[in-house]
């Protein structure tokens, strides 16, 4: 039990070697206790990462926008530091309900969502829901659509089977002590990152905690029903999408569009689903291009 202890993230310890651990601070809002960043001075703008990330993936893109926008990135429900599950678990609509809740606790309303795989479905639900007010959402390789209904037919109990099975949050932890396993699991992404970005995800995977909070989060996950409200969507929709991504197929933008006819989609060549760390500066130069969709600055 001590080494699985040594594994866990510790805010105390951690803070000072974390991506931008300066920004950062907690709040409770939701039955939840957040780990938030905020950084720059502006119109607000909110960050959401994907499943099984943190904070961290917005290391490179966050200051960027911090040029110009008054930027808020946290760690979802049982990802990295925030500790907490929010009424209705960790579901789409309860996670949703719970970003909601922290905006309003942080009195922010948000100009623009910036939404990753996970993230973008998260912001989408907030919008349909009249949860927040936003004048653009961005999805960041977002998975806003069922994949092949095969693999979400079998994932979805098999993630359910995992959460509820006792020490399994510790065995994937333990598997994953090895840094060529975690390696190998980002090259299969379609992104390659550095040395920094592959030393985060192995601190995040080595957490028996943070494990635990991926897998009910993938065990309550389902976009049927996003899928059928999407076309009421009435905030505009710019898709970024990498050509490279092995995680969330590229062509699942073209059926966005199919659902949403006036959505925009830029396409980042050679891009994985990670492209927001591989390079953050590109995805930047794709925001400014489409930035009149934000309204002023």
């Amino acid at each position: 039990m001590g080494a699985a202890a040594e594994e866990e993230l510790d805010w105390s310890r951690d803070r000072y070697s974390w991506p931008l651990g300066d920004c950062s601070r907690f709040v409770e809002a939701a039955g939840v206790r957040w780990h938030l960043q905020q950084l720059g001075s502006g119109p607000s703008l909110v960050l959401i990462h994907g499943t099984g990330a943190s904070t961290h993936s917005w290391r490179g893109l966050a200051p960027l926008l911090a040029e110009r926008y008054s930027v808020l990135a946290f760690d979802l429900p049982g990802h990295a530091f925030t500790v907490g599950t929010p009424q209705g678990g960790l579901s789409l609509n309860a996670i949703s309900e719970a970003v909601a809740a922290l905006l309003a606790q942080l009195s922010i309303r948000p100009r623009v969502l910036i939404g990753h795989s996970a993230g973008a479905a998260i912001a989408a639900r907030m919008a349909l829901d009249n949860r927040v007010v936003a004048q653009a959402i961005v999805s960041l390789n977002g998975a806003l659509l069922p994949f092949d209904p095969l693999p979400g037919l079998l994932l979805a109990p098999l993630a359910r089977l995992l959460a509820a099975t006792p020490g399994v949050p510790q065995l994937f932890s333990w598997s994953a002590r090895r840094r060529g396993a975690v390696e190998r699991l980002i090259r299969s992404t379609g992104s390659t990152l550095d040395a920094e970005g592959v030393e985060l995800y192995w601190r995040l995977v080595r957490s028996p905690a943070h494990v635990a909070g991926v897998l009910q989060m993938m065990a309550r996950w389902d976009l049927a029903p996003l899928a059928q409200a999407l076309p009421r969507l009435a905030v505009p929709l710019l898709q970024l999408v990498g050509s490279a991504d092995r995680t969330v197929p590229p062509g699942l933008a073209a059926r966005v569009r199919e659902l949403l006819p006036a959505v925009q989609t830029t396409v980042m060549p050679g891009l994985g689903h990670l492209a927001h760390e591989e390079r953050p500066d590109l995805v930047m130069q794709a925001l400014r291009v489409r930035e009149e969709m934000f309204g002023e600055a």
